[in-house]
């Protein structure tokens, strides 16, 4: 016991206080068990220790995340450790969960009543209504907007898991790949040059691709627990009228406007005044951004009658539990990307030459896939980054001479965050209000059974039709 708190104090001690250089080139790939472990947790113990996790979740996530400081801490010092911590939380969370909590906030104060019974036909054209919502006002917008009153149409069926699993495919993922508003990492391309015209025109086909063969293969799905349940083939075809469609909580939408508004003109504006807290810049208009997400929140809960967030069965667990899952991946994740960054220096060196020729050229299958699978369970919008850089860095070049490579990664980066419950910020949002409204979701192995079987065939054949084919 003795040498426990020994080793305890020891490596609390900040017997190097001054930063070492945190390069990717240098770590090896064991630096990701903390975010691997988190990764387990998420999907072993809701299986096999509910009670714990549901109890005790957000201390196991600390736990993963304070061995990771640890770790920093005792090889790279204090100084580096606090600017890593600072610049996760500042740079990339805050922001994240601001955005996540005025959106979670401002929908939930939209209520959509209505008495229409949901058939197959209702549901894919709620499921093309947030597909195309998504590249207008975002992933996250639109699935946050969309969620309740799906879950509301389907509240008689006794089926409804296949619907929110379609619903985190299509409107929390693949929708947002026809403009730079819809996904992060088409944004991230937006402020690095790429014109918002070259990703309309050559996302088109892709989107309306894979959303087309989702829809159909969700539709046969539909139609089947449709029939089990009424056993009555005629029922597809005859959805009783709704009395009236009344919508609640209208103003709320304006304030929808209002946080696009704060995301867009935080890319565009450019402000050579900022912030420095403890190494991390934070600059004036994202600054701006933040404390706007902060009053539009406030504001939605003043201006929203409680009892519209009462007939949305509004709680705030959901937004607890993702901040807390969330803040413990953002800080573990931080070496696995230094890794990535690194490129051909790094330990992942060998999986990133799979993309190149040994002449050199670029393997677009390859990108497609390894970029996608990456963002399936990393931060996609740096791993688009990554690759972007990887394939030239050049913008200019990306679209025009490798313009191919260029939607490679755009693709893989947007439609693969559907891959599992981590892969883009919306899909674990989805689960949990879905989970809180009584729709017994899957695991996370659970989901990815669904987006195994039923996303990689899609993904196969966008491959061939974009990249092999054509």
């Amino acid at each position: 016991m003795k040498t426990l708190y020994s080793f305890i104090i020891l490596t609390l001690v900040p017997f190097d206080l001054f930063a070492v250089d945190f390069s990717g080139d240098d770590l090896s790939i064991c630096w990701g068990i903390p975010f691997v472990g988190i990764l387990l947790s998420i999907a072993l113990l809701p299986l096999f220790l509910p009670r714990l996790w549901h109890h005790h979740y957000g201390k196991i996530t600390m736990c993963w995340t304070m061995l990771f400081l640890l770790f920093a801490l005792c090889f790279f010092g204090l100084q580096t450790t606090i600017h890593l911590t600072v610049h996760a939380i500042i740079a990339e969370y805050i922001p994240f969960i601001l955005l996540l909590l005025a959106l979670f906030t401002v929908s939930g104060g939209i209520l959509i009543k209505s008495d229409v019974l949901s058939t197959p036909k209702l549901n894919v054209g709620l499921l093309a209504i947030g597909t195309l919502l998504a590249s207008i006002m975002g992933t996250t917008g639109a699935a946050m907007l969309m969620i309740r009153p799906i879950i509301r149409a389907n509240r008689d069926r006794n089926y409804a898991v296949h619907t929110i699993v379609f619903f985190i495919f299509l409107v929390a993922n693949i929708g947002g790949g026809l403009t730079p508003l819809g996904d992060p990492p088409l944004f991230i391309g937006f402020l690095k040059g790429v014109n918002f015209g070259w990703t309309v025109k050559h996302m088109l086909l892709p989107v309306l691709l894979s959303s087309i063969l989702l829809l159909a293969i969700y539709y046969k799905i539909d139609c089947h627990y449709f029939r089990i349940q009424y056993d009555n083939s005629l029922a597809l075809t005859s959805t009783p009228k709704a009395s009236t469609i009344k919508v609640y909580g209208v103003k709320n939408f304006l304030l929808l406007l209002v946080i696009i508004t704060c995301v867009l003109m935080s890319g565009i504006w450019r402000s050579s005044v900022d912030i420095e807290i403890l190494g991390s810049h934070i600059t004036l208009p994202n600054l701006i951004r933040d404390i706007m997400f902060i009053i539009i929140t406030l504001i939605s809960i003043l201006i929203t009658p409680k009892q519209v967030r009462a007939g949305n069965e509004f709680n705030w667990e959901p937004i607890i539990e993702v901040a807390k899952l969330f803040m413990g991946i953002f800080i573990t994740i931080v070496p696995v990307l230094a890794i990535l960054r690194a490129g051909n220096d790094g330990a992942l060196a060998p999986l990133l030459s799979l993309v190149t020729t040994d002449q050199g050229d670029p393997i677009n299958s390859m990108y497609f896939w390894l970029s996608g699978l990456l963002s399936g369970f990393l931060d996609n919008a740096p791993t688009y980054l990554v690759f972007f850089n990887l394939a030239s860095g050049d913008t200019n070049t990306l679209m025009t001479a490798l313009e191919k490579t260029l939607l490679a990664i755009s693709m893989g980066s947007v439609f693969m965050g559907a891959l599992s419950y981590i892969g883009n910020a919306p899909n674990f949002m989805v689960k949990s209000i879905a989970t809180q409204n009584k729709i017994n979701m899957p695991s996370f192995f659970g989901y990815m059974k669904w987006s195994i079987c039923i996303l990689i065939p899609v993904f196969i054949i966008d491959d061939l039709v974009f990249f092999v084919f054509f």
